[in-house]
């Protein structure tokens, strides 16, 4: 065991005296930083998105829209349809003994962003007083739900805080109509906060949609109902729909964007990562040359090749190590919790808050060590091949 205390002694001498080549050091620091700021940031969004989503969604709620559809935008539910889908089995029954079912609709309209001053798309959901129960998060923080029949909206608390003109009392024109902000609703951190809701039968009549819906919500029995709910609809030929659990539903839509994300991030941080690694090289070759006649020294006085191989692979993990913890650091005060949006899959504005996990700040340090094992390496092989003549030269 004597090369593991010979290879601590080394890699104590080593990290003591990483200051005297401050500068190499601190260039190799900051470039590891920078990869972790940016991955994380990426990844803080991809995860943010993902969890906004999927907490929008109930394993009790289901979601019934056409087959192949990509999202609630180009899908179609014909009103003969939502007619047996209010009796299939497993669905819930309110105190009246009608289903507890909610067509709707999903349409975007424009408006315009406060910081940017530019038009955007916003999600405008016509769903019945009566549906809105079964958005479960959804809770008013002013005002009222609008009345039935009425040009009243209510608007989600986040597209108040990104577009102009939907405050409590604003009047706006859609459809050729004006339309009153009668509430404001909080989703609870769901994507239901960036949307608005007017009643479904003004909101066709206006946009031309009769007889036709996007999407039906029905609320379950339980969540094992979904089963036999899946089984009704594959055996009715006229139902050529899909059937899924609200928050599978959610977990497919946001996994496209979040795939996306994280297709850019990952190539990004790693081609960063390419140019630490060379950076870290720069770093550790000049280290080596610089303690030459400490290694040779070493070398004559008993310690092994392998000794400083690895006190030279423990500075070059020390170096990168440090800017990864630093790296996540930066990113976690300046990213988790920022509020942020982005197109979800029917091109209109979602709002979320990034997130930084103990998760992926594991995978950003694991990055960081893999700069400081791939950059030390060589300047590692070279340390323990140098001659004690020759270092004493040097």
């Amino acid at each position: 065991m004597d090369w593991l205390r010979q290879s601590a002694v080394v890699s104590r001498l080593n990290i003591r005296s990483i200051p005297r080549r401050f500068l190499s050091s601190a260039s190799s620091v900051l470039a590891v930083t920078l990869v972790i700021v940016v991955l994380l940031g990426f990844l803080g969004m991809a995860d943010g998105f993902r969890n906004t989503l999927t907490s929008s969604g109930s394993d009790d709620i289901a979601v019934v829209y056409r087959g192949a559809s990509q999202s609630e935008f180009n899908s179609v539910v014909s009103s003969s349809q939502i007619k047996l889908l209010a009796q299939a089995p497993g669905v819930a029954r309110g105190a009246d003994g009608r289903p507890l079912i909610s067509p709707e609709l999903y349409l975007a309209i424009s408006g315009v962003e406060r910081d940017s001053q530019r038009r955007a798309n916003i999600p405008l959901r016509g769903v019945s007083p009566d549906g809105a129960r079964l958005h479960k998060s959804i809770r008013f923080t002013e005002g009222r739900m609008y009345h039935a029949g009425s040009d009243e909206i209510v608007a989600g608390a986040d597209v108040i805080k990104r577009f102009e003109g939907f405050e409590l009392g604003s009047t706006i024109t859609l459809g050729g109509s004006k339309w009153t902000v009668v509430g404001v609703m909080a989703s609870g951190g769901t994507v239901f906060g960036s949307e608005l809701w007017a009643d479904p039968p003004v909101v066709q009549s206006l946009f031309k949609r009769t007889n036709v819906f996007q999407t039906v919500r029905l609320q379950l029995g339980n969540a094992a109902d979904l089963q036999q709910l899946k089984f009704y609809v594959d055996g009715e030929p006229r139902l050529k729909l899909e059937v899924k659990s609200e928050a599978a539903y959610f977990a497919d839509q946001s996994s496209r964007v979040t795939n996306l994300i994280q297709n850019v991030g990952w190539p990004l941080a790693i081609a960063m990562a390419i140019g630490a690694v060379a950076g870290a090289l720069n770093t550790m070759y000049s280290s080596v040359a610089a303690r030459a006649g400490e290694i040779a020294t070493l070398r004559a006085i008993g310690f092994s090749a392998a000794s400083t191989f690895l006190g030279t692979m423990c500075e070059s993990l020390a170096v990168a190590m440090l800017g990864g913890i630093i790296g996540s650091l930066v990113a976690y005060f300046a990213f988790d919790g920022l509020a942020a949006t982005t197109l979800g899959n029917s091109f209109t504005q979602v709002a979320f808050n990034l997130k930084l996990s103990g998760g992926l700040m594991a995978k950003a340090l694991a990055l960081s060590i893999a700069i400081g094992l791939v950059g030390g390496m060589a300047p590692a092989w070279r340390s323990a091949r140098i001659g004690i003549v020759e270092g004493l030269r040097g």
